[in-house]
């Protein structure tokens, strides 16, 4: 995945003491995005606004809130996660990137 014209944000967003980083890009229509790493682990997130995660390479499960459905993604694939809501987010083996959009 390749993406033109965005301004990077050099200074990462780092989570569980380094096992979670990211790091945020601005598209040219001004709407944001991160791109990250999650190394093996079991982690929950708290969301503000809608998200979309794409996953780049790898593989994770998710439970999203509310739920107590666990659902597999691999490279390729993507899961939202509603506003105000939180997931959690599984990785086993080796590292899953991903790309989060903000909708």
């Amino acid at each position: 995945m390749e993406f033109q014209n965005v301004t990077a944000i050099a200074e990462a967003n780092v989570y569980f003491e380094g096992r979670v980083v990211s790091h945020s890009i601005i598209m040219p229509d001004g709407t944001k995005k991160t791109l990250g790493v999650v190394l093996p682990g079991d982690y929950h997130f708290d969301t503000g606004v809608p998200e979309q995660m794409e996953i780049i390479a790898g593989s994770c499960e998710v439970v999203i809130e509310g739920t107590n459905q666990t659902d597999t993604y691999r490279r390729g694939s993507s899961f939202k996660i509603p506003a105000d809501s939180s997931f959690t987010i599984i990785v086993s083996g080796r590292p899953c990137h991903y790309v989060c959009s903000y909708l």
